[in-house]
């Protein structure tokens, strides 16, 4: 796939640091991929400890969303998950600067028929998911499959630059968060659109909604999507499983969705990425201070 025109690379002397960084995740991503994944949970084991406010947030959010889970169980479950990033870490490198293969080798797809269903006669179609540590690397396993437009927010400088550049060697259109127009254009075009709604952003219109069985302030965004771009929406899911592949599942189009209340269809998408994380709570982004705005404008869960 041709990568679209990029404005030129920012050179500025304040940005040098910046290409200092990507230089160093350019020379990692190319690492031979059986030492990214012995590296990738030695390095998640030691980010437990080495970011420590982060720790405390995963742990809160654990707490949050599994208040059944005795103590032992969590604490297992958070050394998975942080063993879990430290690989993606090396997977996101690989997906934005390396080769795919041997990544690619095996790896299950399904659901192509939902998709290619609810793409009859032209329609667009949001692909709703999460943050999962494995999203780079499979949404680049999915372009093999579909030209695939993504939102997503935007880093700054260098990073953004080399980022998008990277995602755009493998992505038709990436578009910022705040560019909604692009977007729904894309949609009314009949395009293909992966959006993941399940974050807590001061930008963009949020109502609350239950998450987890607790209130949490949540983008509207893939309703008023799916209303101006007349698009079905789908879950997706994806796992790296425990041989070391990855499975990519496209569920069956949201029925009666959108609504006119953006309030319902958004609680019912938080209800579907719910549902989705507790299939594999152990590769899901707990890092996110995903409760801290509360009704009463508290901030008492972190």
């Amino acid at each position: 796939m041709a990568t679209p025109d990029l404005p030129p690379p920012p050179l500025s002397p304040r940005t040098w640091p910046g290409w200092l960084a990507v230089g160093l995740g350019w020379t990692i991503a190319r690492w031979p991929w059986w030492l990214q994944r012995r590296v990738g949970p030695v390095l998640g084991r030691a980010l437990l400890w080495l970011l420590p406010s982060r720790r405390r947030v995963a742990e809160a959010n654990l707490r949050i969303c599994f208040p059944d889970m005795d103590d032992a169980a969590r604490a297992a479950l958070l050394r998975t998950n942080f063993e879990s990033l430290g690989l993606g870490l090396f997977e996101f490198l690989r997906a934005w600067w390396g080769r795919l293969a041997p990544v690619d080798r095996g790896f299950e797809i399904t659901g192509l028929g939902h998709l290619a269903a609810a793409r009859a006669g032209g329609r667009g179609v949001i692909l709703v998911s999460a943050h999962f540590t494995t999203l780079e690397v499979c949404l680049r396993l999915l372009c093999q499959h579909i030209e695939l437009g993504a939102m997503y927010r935007p880093h700054e400088g260098a990073l953004e630059w080399a980022v998008k550049r990277g995602r755009l060697r493998h992505a038709k259109a990436m578009f910022a968060r705040d560019e909604l127009r692009p977007a729904i254009r894309h949609l009314k075009q009949g395009g293909v659109l992966w959006f993941a709604p399940d974050q807590e952003t001061r930008r963009g219109e949020s109502v609350f909604v239950p998450f987890f069985g607790q209130p949490a302030w949540s983008l509207t965004s893939t309703h008023q999507l799916a209303r101006l771009g007349g698009a079905a929406v789908l879950p997706l899911f994806h796992e790296r499983l425990d041989d070391g592949r990855y499975r990519i599942e496209i569920g069956a189009p949201l029925e009666d969705f959108p609504t006119r209340d953006a309030t319902a269809d958004t609680a019912r998408i938080m209800a579907t990425l719910e549902a989705v994380i507790r299939r594999r709570p152990d590769q899901y982004l707990w890092l996110h201070q995903r409760f801290k705005r509360q009704p009463d404008g508290s901030r008492r869960l972190y």
